[in-house]
């Protein structure tokens, strides 16, 4: 069987992305890969075995097009509504919170937040926890 272990992201800045990261999700570096032209840089936290791999184009300027393509990362957590707070309160890039709620009957509760490099992280409610 398979095991999904990372997701890669380029960012402009890695130390501005680094920091971004460890306010919003708690994320720590994990290891740190640094070579001639470019820098890897993986980040989890003690909730997942996921990492987040953020690549590091040595001397690029110029922010990266997110296209068309690229959806969005996703993190779950207890209570979405008090995360929705702390994140405003923290000064991040935070959406308006979203009730997701077909035929009136709740299924899910989410907000989205930017990064420092524009690329869209939706935190969603954790399943079976709408009150």
């Amino acid at each position: 069987m398979a095991k999904m272990v990372h997701s890669c992201i380029r960012v402009l800045e890695d130390d501005r992305s680094i920091s971004w990261y460890k306010s919003a999700f708690d994320l720590d570096i994990v290891d740190q890969l640094d070579f001639e032209s470019f820098r890897l840089t993986y980040l989890a936290n003690k909730e997942s075995g996921f990492e987040l791999e953020l690549t590091l184009n040595k001397g690029r300027t110029t922010p990266y097009e997110l296209g068309d393509g690229y959806a969005h990362l996703a993190f779950v957590v207890e209570d979405v509504v008090a995360y929705h707070k702390t994140m405003i309160a923290k000064g991040l890039d935070v959406g308006e919170l979203v009730e997701f709620a077909p035929d009136g009957e709740l299924v899910a509760r989410f907000f989205f937040a930017t990064d420092p490099d524009g690329y869209k992280i939706e935190i969603l409610q954790e399943a079976g926890r709408f009150k």
